[in-house]
């Protein structure tokens, strides 16, 4: 089966939630660019905001994603807002960031595969796909 592998922080994988997948799609944000962004999230490329949530710039700067991860096994794409609309989350939405992140660890392989089963969360890339040129 193709998602068994889900804990394994020597070969990470990306996901975006439905809503981001919406978001982007009207934001014309490729996965190739986000798997692009999570390896430079990767590198320390990205604002970490603490308790697993962090905030990446993309799209030449026009957006703001905010990711949730869980070590380093996976990453998620959770929310992502237009700079020109808002500047920031605000606190009360970091600290639900930060809780739904400690909900994210505490998940189980079947927990994980029922969440992409149900496609609630969509899988854009692992390692081998981070970093490559925009070709999607």
């Amino acid at each position: 089966m193709l998602y068994e592998r889900v804990s394994d922080p020597v070969h990470p994988r990306a996901f975006k939630s439905a809503w981001f997948a919406k978001a982007a799609k009207k934001a014309r944000i490729s996965d190739a660019m986000l798997c692009k962004a999570i390896a430079q999230v990767m590198a320390g490329q990205a604002d970490d905001l603490g308790g697993g949530v962090f905030k990446k710039r993309l799209s030449d700067n026009q957006y703001r994603s905010i990711i949730l991860a869980r070590g380093r096994e996976f990453w998620v794409y959770q929310y992502l807002f237009a700079k020109q609309d808002r500047a920031n989350i605000e606190d009360d939405e970091l600290k639900a960031f930060r809780e739904l992140a400690k909900g994210y660890a505490a998940l189980t392989t079947e927990q994980v595969t029922a969440l992409i089963a149900g496609k609630d969360w969509i899988e854009i890339c692992t390692d081998r796909d981070f970093g490559k040129p925009e070709e999607r």
